[in-house]
């Protein structure tokens, strides 16, 4: 316990100072959010061109044009886990670069917003790369997903829960 000793102004402005102090150190941990927002029962395949690569902690970004129904092109935005699991699964700095062909397939946001968590990419020269871990085969669930695709503790398709 910190016993803060002296008048009661001094007392106040150190108080203060030792709060901003601490609360400092917090917004890493605070920014860091649930996975719930992806939809991982609702996988979606995106084809498009590499606009930019943010290899970032804590999570890395892929920003993809895809060509859209209309004629026009959409602007997603892909996270993945941080470069630390990243390296480890194979994946650099330079994996990616500006103007490069890739299909991605993509736990998307519910909201309905073009973005979601990376489960797989396919890239140029043809290898496939996960969010982590071995690369994931072609129509496995992405990593950490139960049985019948929902994420660990969520709800499989069709509404039931997991058997643990």
């Amino acid at each position: 316990m910190i016993r803060i000793v002296g008048s009661g102004m001094r007392r106040v402005w150190t108080s203060v100072a030792i709060g901003l102090a601490l609360a400092a150190g917090q917004p890493a941990v605070m920014a860091h959010h649930s996975f719930a927002m992806f939809d991982t029962a609702k996988p979606v395949t995106l084809a498009g061109v590499v606009t930019a690569f943010e290899w970032t902690n804590p999570h890395a970004y892929i920003e993809l044009d895809v060509p859209d129904a209309a004629g026009g092109v959409a602007h997603w935005t892909i996270e993945l886990g941080s470069t630390s699991i990243l390296m480890r699964a194979g994946w650099k700095f330079n994996t990616l670069k500006k103007g490069d062909k890739v299909t991605a397939v993509i736990s998307p946001l519910r909201n309905g917003d073009p973005g979601g968590l990376l489960s797989r990419i396919t890239l140029p020269d043809g290898r496939a790369l996960g969010n982590g871990g071995p690369p994931p085969a072609a129509g496995a669930p992405a990593r950490g997903a139960a049985p019948g695709g929902a994420a660990p503790g969520g709800t499989a398709p069709g509404g039931t829960a997991p058997q643990r």
